[in-house]
């Protein structure tokens, strides 16, 4: 098992977003130790306002270690506005062998939980068997934008297996809870050959999923018929998605003219 051995001091947790996951989210980590390679957004950013130096570091998470006492302060402050607070945009919650941010995690869950706010949570990692005993008003997510382990290991070389996310997700499920799936950066067929329909078979029991294109790789804009593919995509899901009654999600950009 892992841990953490870097710490980092903040001002303030919670802040507003736009993205449609929640209205409020927070991010009680720096870096993730689950590597993407897409490429990952947040890296990019982190290392662009020179939050990290480079890779290696950014793979190596730092613990927000003032998080539940700002939580304390800004809870009341911010309850009367939110709807809901999303772990996480920037990080993960679960990272995938780290049994104490797990725990600060689910802390924090239960934390804003008692406030009588909903969480979203998504994660690379596996969901604790723990949060079946948090609020039902939680939704709890996974990406899965593959079964393929190979590719899984190449991609997103520090996550859980797609086998014991999908597992830990179907098991917060059967315990009467809301789950959703993230089907992005979903990859293109030079990428990766593979058939969308077996990845929706297998997160059928889910109440919503969100699909997306891979963004800010070449590989993609390589592909040239990726605008053709990811409207065929996108349709596949939608279909799929009537027929079952789950919500569904197309991202801004997945579907072009």
């Amino acid at each position: 098992m892992k841990k953490a051995k870097k710490f980092i001091h903040r001002k303030s947790l919670i802040y507003k977003t736009n993205v449609e996951y929640g209205d409020y989210t927070i991010n009680h980590f720096q870096g993730c130790s689950h590597g993407c390679k897409y490429p990952c957004y947040a890296y990019l950013m982190a290392k662009r306002f020179g939050k990290v130096k480079s890779y290696e570091e950014w793979i190596e998470p730092a613990v927000v270690e003032n998080a539940l006492e700002l939580l304390d302060k800004e809870i009341p402050r911010f309850k009367d506005k939110i709807t809901s607070i999303h772990l996480c945009f920037t990080t993960d919650p679960f990272m995938y062998g780290y049994d104490d941010l797990k725990e600060l995690s689910l802390s924090i869950i239960k934390k804003i939980n008692n406030a009588g706010i909903k969480c979203s949570v998504l994660t690379k990692g596996i969901l604790p068997i723990e949060l079946a005993y948090c609020s039902h008003e939680n939704e709890y997510g996974i990406t899965l934008v593959s079964l393929n382990e190979d590719y899984r290991e190449r991609i997103e070389p520090g996550a859980a297996p797609y086998s014991q996310r999908l597992a830990a997700l179907q098991a917060l499920h059967d315990a009467g809870h809301k789950t959703w799936v993230s089907i992005e950066p979903y990859p293109t067929p030079n990428i990766i050959e593979q058939d969308i329909t077996d990845i929706l078979k297998a997160v059928s029991f889910v109440d919503k999923i969100i699909f997306g294109r891979t963004n800010y790789s070449k590989d993609i804009t390589a592909y040239k018929n990726h605008k053709d593919f990811y409207n065929q995509q996108a349709e596949i899901v939608i279909n799929f998605c009537k027929e079952r009654n789950i919500d569904y999600h197309i991202k801004d950009g997945t579907i072009t003219e």
